[in-house]
């Protein structure tokens, strides 16, 4: 990898549960402007990663670095505050409500003046229209914004809150297994979308077992075996069969040449 600004690091992150250790010193970097896809056999403690830099979890050691400053997220909250967006394999959308209320879920906007502060009335129209204008962005296409999540399919669900995400992300968006049970058509769809946002300058970190998936969309691979990183490896230059044997511990991360094994950011 080329010396991108890291936009996050974990550096020797551990994470015990009595006598189970989730996370060994593991480390982790991610560039600004780049999809990192997390892979790991299952136990591999890839979700204890995801959680301590999401901050749904903190580290028993190791520190978390957020434009190289420090940080101590004790919440899901305190991240996205920092400009952390997660979207979870079980999606956290109100299917109850239409498209635009769902992206401004928690942070609605209210009307200006003694109406918006006073008697809390929320300002629609200006939800709508920058919902509208934020989904034409990202190339989404819905009949209608204000059409109900229940009625969406599959794939359009996973682009709202994907969408929600991007629209309040500043630095980083975490996606985990975004394409699970999505059909071939709607898996397209939110890979092109992901693209997208990766592309309006957020750094992704993509969690998926689907590796033809990984290899379309990522630009680097994090490998994660026994609760740490054992390689980064470049998807350009290796092949998918070398990353599984790797995961598996079939393959150690030196035996792949040194030529394909990513450059870590310094």
């Amino acid at each position: 990898m080329s010396a991108s600004r890291l936009v996050m690091q974990g550096i020797g992150l551990s994470k015990r549960f009595g006598h189970v250790v989730a996370m060994d010193h593991a480390d982790f970097e991610l560039a600004s402007g780049e999809i990192m896809a997390v892979v790991g056999d299952n136990g591999a403690g890839k979700s204890s990663l995801i959680r301590v830099l999401s901050g749904a979890s903190v580290p028993d050691e190791g520190r978390v670095l957020l434009d190289g400053e420090e940080v101590h997220f004790k919440s899901p909250l305190e991240a996205r505050l920092a400009g952390i967006e997660t979207v979870y394999q079980e999606l956290a959308v109100a299917t109850e409500m239409d498209v635009a209320q769902n992206l401004f879920l928690g942070r609605e906007l209210r009307k200006p003046g003694w109406t918006g502060q006073w008697l809390r009335q929320l300002d629609k129209g200006r939800m709508r229209a920058q919902a509208v204008e934020h989904m034409r962005n990202l190339g989404i296409r819905i009949q209608s914004i204000r059409q109900k999540v229940d009625t969406l399919s599959g794939g359009q669900r996973q682009a709202v809150a994907v969408a929600r995400a991007a629209a309040w992300g500043r630095k980083v968006v975490i996606l985990d297994e975004p394409t699970a049970a999505l059909g071939v058509r709607e898996t397209r769809q939110v890979l092109d979308l992901i693209r997208r946002v990766r592309d309006h300058g957020l750094a992704v970190v993509l969690i998926c077992h689907n590796m033809p998936d990984v290899f379309e969309i990522a630009d680097r691979i994090h490998i994660h075996r026994l609760g740490r990183r054992a390689t980064v490896v470049d998807p350009k230059q290796v092949k998918p069969n070398d990353v599984v044997a790797i995961m598996t511990g079939a393959l150690e991360p030196d035996a792949v040449p040194s030529a394909l094994i990513a450059q870590e950011a310094a």
